[in-house]
């Protein structure tokens, strides 16, 4: 079966399930949307992979898988989401060492935040597509057009929207915002930081 490339679209905060997160990923040359339901701490380090500029005081679990893997020089080829059953994804992580492949079994949400990490490419196979992909429309949100995987995917990718319930950072100066952003990091408000980041960067 062949691979086909996902990119990573966005993260969906559950309104049905509370600590609920959905990953979206996208395949690379297609229309059609991969929701994973993830949780609160997962959707959090893929956020901070994906926001570059957001540097945590001390190193997460991915972060740390990193440093270890650079140490020891161990790198992540790919990841592939390679079986869905019922309901859940099934992930391996390619590694190298020294000219050695192995393939290590892991949770997706594990699997793509260390890609992130290592830049890897994150691949699935068409028939998990088939199975489980969602077509999207190009002005309207991602819609589920009769695909039952299970209901909670019916539920949350109604709407794509941010990955909290974002606090309002309108009103905030530029100079608070930057203050806001430096305590979030040190409280480790991960979440938060992001959504500051955002209110940032719309103004730079």
């Amino acid at each position: 079966m062949s691979l086909i490339l996902l990119n990573i679209k966005g993260i969906s905060y559950s309104q049905t399930q509370n600590g609920a997160y959905a990953l979206i990923l996208s395949e690379e040359n297609g229309t059609r949307k991969l929701p994973i339901v993830i949780g609160a701490f997962e959707a959090q380090s893929i956020a901070i992979a994906l926001e570059k500029e957001i540097m945590p005081p001390r190193p997460l679990t991915h972060d740390l898988f990193k440093t270890f893997a650079d140490r020891f020089n161990i790198t992540v080829q790919q990841v592939i989401i390679h079986k869905l059953l019922d309901g859940v994804f099934y992930s391996s992580i390619i590694c190298e060492r020294e000219g050695v492949e192995e393939i290590i079994d892991a949770r997706t949400s594990d699997a793509i935040a260390l890609a992130l990490r290592f830049n890897a490419p994150i691949f699935t196979y068409k028939n998990i597509l088939d199975q489980a992909g969602i077509q999207s429309e190009p002005d309207s949100n991602i819609k589920n057009p009769s695909k039952k995987i299970e209901d909670i995917f019916e539920e949350i990718i109604s709407q794509e929207i941010p990955i909290t319930k974002s606090e309002d950072f309108s009103n905030y100066t530029l100079k608070n915002l930057k203050k806001m952003l430096e305590e979030a990091v040190a409280n480790e408000d991960y979440e938060k930081a992001v959504n500051i980041r955002d209110e940032i960067s719309k103004r730079q």
